[in-house]
């Protein structure tokens, strides 16, 4: 974030918990996954966002928190059109979000096949660290990206890999690879 770019973030309460957004004139900056309280998602976005500033959301970010707050309630939501803002965010990070981005509500893929689909075959460990990086989790939904063989793999966000099953859980999420019979993972 360039120093020159004015934000603004605000707290918001969710069926999980509290999320925290930012976002300047360009588009979503950050985005905090469910924390136990608004002073711990509040806390994730100071250390992400400095002097941004508390405001109320209007316009295309209002949509998106309250789509977020759907999302969690448990209805099916798409971010893939929201307009984000990734200064800073270096190229290979971008392609790797990018691929993400284009997973459906309850697609999973992983980290391999995400790293092929962004034009970087070789790069799946790297992948998972640009992945722990992401600075807009749920749009872009890096809870969609699996360890090889289906399995869970890390999660920095709020609550690691217990949020993670929870979030795929929510979406009915069904692993890569999975027999038509098999509809969902089973947490």
């Amino acid at each position: 974030m360039t120093s020159h770019q004015v934000s603004s973030h605000h707290v918001f309460e969710t069926a999980f918990g509290f999320c925290g957004i930012g976002w300047t004139a360009r588009g979503i900056a950050r985005f905090t996954l469910p924390t136990a309280t608004p002073a711990q998602a509040a806390e994730a976005l100071a250390k992400r966002l400095p002097g941004s500033r508390q405001a109320t959301p209007s316009g295309a970010t209002a949509e998106v928190v309250a789509a977020a707050t759907r999302y969690f309630a448990g209805e099916r939501e798409d971010f893939s059109a929201v307009v984000v803002d990734l200064d800073g965010v270096d190229p290979f990070r971008r392609a790797i979000y990018g691929a993400a981005r284009r997973l459906g509500y309850g697609e999973t893929t992983t980290y391999g096949a995400l790293a092929q689909e962004a034009g970087f075959p070789e790069a799946a460990r790297e992948t998972g660290t640009a992945l722990g990086r992401n600075p807009i989790p749920l749009i872009v939904p890096c809870h969609r990206i699996l360890a090889a063989g289906g399995k869970l793999g890390g999660f920095s966000a709020p609550g690691g890999t217990t949020t993670k099953r929870k979030m795929l859980a929510l979406e009915r999420a069904v692993p890569p690879d999975a027999e038509p019979a098999q509809s969902s993972f089973a947490f």
